[in-house]
């Protein structure tokens, strides 16, 4: 591995024109591909062999009219106080807004469900007391194909409908809008060249990262809009392919031009061309093998995110493994061309006068002390590491998972105050309601079969009301909805919608379905649950077997999955601390604290898990290095700490600063997506890898690359130390008129 690499590295800096015109033809092509292809993105929502998908599809099938895939806009009226909606000025702004409604684009006249008949009379969603009324809009194109000239019409018609004095909200997801980012990113990047230049020293190296991170980013929003084309695609796919994108580019491209200079540094030869191509060549061969290896097990932990069956998330997964592979591909070719074209400037004037005189050093003295420090106290550093991560996992014991709605966004956001009025005036269950639908047994009468469910749910416990059942014209099929007494994320919700279910098993008189937002939210965790195992097994097994190629060793693939155990319970923990219980919620930009979304944690697990062994290769395949090279255990941690540590505490500050960017998302999954990895990623690195790891390994010493002699025979040797590759070098360079060119080409076979 690390002598084809070194060939890539090589080749890659010496036909640097080459490398650079096939990627820009790359880059046309699939820019092209995207411009031509780009189709409208997917937003329906799919769980495949859940009850609630179920109800869905028998909806769709037995009732046509009913299943309006369009967008939907809850028009909520609230008259000042003394006033009700039934006053004639209220209830001409009413009749103004709704016959206004039936005009809009995008709606005809039975979309549009006012509060009074022709005669004055109330006929719609009209609460007790007569003050708060809600006046209900139905779209022929669902929320993300709604014209601009249609939102913009809506919110006119309501702002008209404000200038009467009156309270009016819009609820539902006709405003509903694709965050497009943009702001989250730069932010990003801003502080990712920071640390670099801050690394580097010098600002020409430190935008190589960010350039080459960037195109990845790009190719892969490009090939997910060409996608669209001839796939259904969620509109959510490329927010997690850009954050990890981002993420892993700029790291991996850091490693290895760190890498280069520090070979180029100690060769002292900066202004001799062949030199800096031979740099370039051992940094891939040993830093390339590392960021190989650590993509593969990043790549290996979101295509197991697959075994969970959810199509949303399975698309979020397949996009940001290829942006991962991207990554890799682009930082072991295009990363040396670049570099190539750079020349000696890689290195600032000051620094190529400091390497010219031997006074420049690439090697942090930081990073040696902290690893003589952790090996001369291992047992004090390990316990600090444990105790303090232990203390802020406790929160995850009270994790409560759920599915986001309006009545999680800001108080300032129109869909809030509408979701706060419906729950005022008709209680909270109203924004949760629940969809019952029957397939009914050949030879029963539909009504009478509805009507006897009907009257069995409305006697039950924490149900406030139950509309009379429908039926279709075919008369083997009977649907009607359900209110909850309790809002949708509530636990008594969650019991409500188990208790139904359960009754309606018995029911002989038809095959039952229930759906609606907390329907889901419990499919969708029962499906997690299921995964889970299956998911930890695959994932943890194809890992620890590249963990094992890559050290030779059973216990650091041990001891790099049990810190990866404490990392993501320790983010779960601060996660639930934050946006479940409320801590610094001003600090975080948490407006309405509340359950985890449910999909949060599986999510967290796969990711944290590959990044996590991201570090575990960077930092320990240096560690390996010196110890095969002839250094003792405790001497070999403070060695490749020495190397390493500052360049993966650069790589970890620039991973943490573009996923706390996300935070400043109004998504709240997005943001807690955001503040959970960020968190993750700094305990891992920071505690796990630079601390409990390295102490662990210190105290065992030898027992840490221990294996058996029979495995050692049989793994092959991928040599991600370059071992092999600096033998071979030094045995060409001692043989006396043998052509560099010649051992590349016979190195190879």
């Amino acid at each position: 591995m690390a002598t084809f690499l070194y060939r890539i590295g090589r080749g890659s800096y010496r036909l640097r024109w080459l490398v650079l015109a096939l990627w820009v033809l790359i880059v046309a092509g699939v820019g092209s591909a995207a411009a031509t292809l780009q189709e409208e993105t997917n937003p329906e929502f799919e769980l495949p062999g859940t009850e609630s998908q179920e109800a869905f599809d028998l909806l769709a099938d037995r009732f046509p009219d009913r299943n309006n895939d369009g967008a939907s806009a809850q028009i909520v009226f609230a008259a000042d106080d003394g006033q009700t909606l039934l006053d004639e000025d209220n209830a001409a702004v009413v009749n103004e807004l709704t016959a206004e409604m039936m005009d809009s684009p995008q709606v005809d006249e039975s979309g549009v469900m006012g509060l009074f008949d022709p005669e004055g009379n109330p006929v719609g969603m009209l609460s007790e007391d007569q003050t708060i009324g809600v006046v209900q809009v139905s779209y022929s194109a669902n929320a993300f194909e709604l014209d601009e000239e249609t939102t913009e019409y809506l919110k006119d018609t309501v702002e008209t409908a404000r200038d009467s004095g009156m309270t009016v909200e819009i609820g539902g997801d006709a405003l509903q809008e694709i965050e497009l980012g943009g702001i989250t990113e730069l932010i990003g990047i801003g502080v990712a060249l920071v640390v670099l230049i801050v690394t580097f020293g010098a600002l020409l190296a430190a935008g190589l990262p960010i350039i080459t991170a960037v195109l990845g980013v790009m190719l892969t929003t490009a090939g997910i809009m060409a996608a669209t084309s001839f796939m259904n695609i969620s509109q959510d796919t490329g927010t997690l392919s850009t954050m990890i994108g981002l993420a892993v580019g700029i790291d991996y491209a850091l490693f290895i031009l760190s890498r280069y200079r520090n070979e180029l540094a100690s060769d002292g030869r900066v202004e001799d061309r062949n030199a800096r191509i031979d740099a370039m060549g051992r940094a891939v061969g040993t830093a390339g093998s590392a960021v190989f290896f650590a993509g593969l097990t990043v790549i290996i932990a979101l295509l197991g995110l697959s075994v969970v069956n959810i199509p949303f998330l399975t698309e979020m997964a397949v996009a940001a493994a290829v942006a991962v592979l991207i990554a890799v591909v682009i930082a072991v070719t295009l990363l040396p061309a670049l570099a190539g074209f750079t020349g000696k400037r890689i290195f600032t004037g000051r620094q190529r006068r400091r390497i010219a005189e031997g006074r420049h050093d690439e090697k942090p003295s930081g990073g040696r002390r902290w690893g003589g420090f952790i090996t001369r106290h291992p047992i004090l550093v390990g316990l600090i590491g444990l105790i303090g991560l232990g203390v802020v996992a406790i929160p995850a014991a009270d994790l409560e998972l759920g599915m986001p709605d309006n009545g999680s966004m800001s108080e300032d956001n129109t869909a809030r105050r509408a979701y706060d009025l419906i729950s005022e005036g008709f209680g909270a269950g109203f924004n949760g309601q629940m969809l019952v639908i029957g397939d009914v047994d050949p030879g029963s009468d539909p009504m009478a079969v509805g009507q006897e469910v009907v009257d069995e749910l409305s006697a039950m416990d924490g149900v406030a009301v139950v509309y009379p059942p429908v039926a279709n014209e075919a008369g083997d099929t009977v649907l009607f909805n359900v209110i909850p007494e309790t809002a949708p994320a509530a636990e008594e919700t969650n019991d409500l919608v188990h208790a139904i279910r359960d009754a309606l098993a018995d029911d002989s008189g038809a095959d039952w379905a229930v759906t609606g937002g907390t329907a889901v939210n419990i499919d969708i965790s029962d499906s997690l649950n299921d995964a889970l195992i299956p998911y930890m097994l695959v994932v943890v097994g194809l890992a620890a077997l590249v963990l094992l190629l890559v050290f030779r060793s059973l216990l650091v693939p041990v001891l790099a999955t049990l810190g990866f155990t404490l990392s993501v319970f320790a983010a779960i923990g601060a996660l639930v601390a934050v946006f479940q219980w409320g801590w610094m919620a001003d600090v975080f930009g948490v407006e309405q604290p509340g359950p985890i979304m449910s999909m949060m944690p599986i999510l967290m697990i796969g990711l944290v898990f590959g990044l996590a062994m991201d570090y575990q290769i960077f930092l320990f395949t240096r560690v390996r290095e010196a110890y095969v090279h002839g250094a003792d255990p405790k001497a070999a941690i403070q060695e490749g700490y020495a190397h390493s540590s500052r360049v993966v505490v650069a790589a970890a500050l620039i991973m943490i600063s573009v996923f706390a960017a996300f935070i400043l998302s109004s998504e709240v999954f997005i943001a807690a997506m955001g503040f959970g990895l960020a968190a993750a990623v700094a305990f891992d690195a920071f505690i796990v890898r630079m601390a409990v790891i390295p102490a662990l390994m210190s105290l065992v010493g030898r027992g840490g690359w221990w294996i058996p002699k029979w495995l050692d025979r049989i793994l092959p040797n991928v040599d991600v130390e370059g071992e092999k590759l600096q033998q071979r070098l030094a045995d060409n360079a001692t043989a006396e008129g043998t052509d560099e060119r010649e051992f590349v080409g016979a190195s190879a076979k």
